[in-house]
């Protein structure tokens, strides 16, 4: 047969892309350049749903592009070491997006959501 199993390599190209195909996660990613945000910070960003949130932020995980911890009832995600050509993937990203408007809009909401404290922002994630 000529077909062969994907190699490993492949299998992280197409995670990689998966989790570039979206605008919302693509927004979410480079939200997190200036550090780690609880997803309650990452849900002002685009006004949608912590599960919603969550389940966006979940292909980026397996691609290694975001790493998740828990600390209690928050939930962090941050921008993961990962592999070269995650990280390659990244500089891709933020180098064809400099000029996006979202992506600028993006930046300057994140710097007010870091502002605030968490507990102001999360009445929509968690429910006290």
């Amino acid at each position: 047969s000529l077909y062969t199993s994907p190699s490993d390599e492949m299998n992280e190209f197409l995670r990689i892309c998966k989790a570039l195909s979206d605008e919302t996660r693509v927004r979410a990613l480079l939200s997190l350049e200036g550090g780690e945000l609880c997803l309650c910070q990452v849900v002002d960003l685009p006004k949608l749903s912590p599960a919603t949130v969550s389940r966006h932020m979940s292909l980026p995980g397996q691609a290694g592009l975001v790493a998740r911890g828990r600390e209690g009832k928050w939930i962090y995600y941050r921008l993961s070491g990962g592999t070269p050509a995650a990280r390659a993937a990244l500089r891709w990203a933020r180098r064809s997006l400099l000029g996006d408007k979202a992506i600028a809009a993006d930046a300057r909401s994140v710097c007010c959501i870091r502002g605030k404290d968490l507990s102001e922002v999360a009445t929509c994630c968690y429910k006290e």
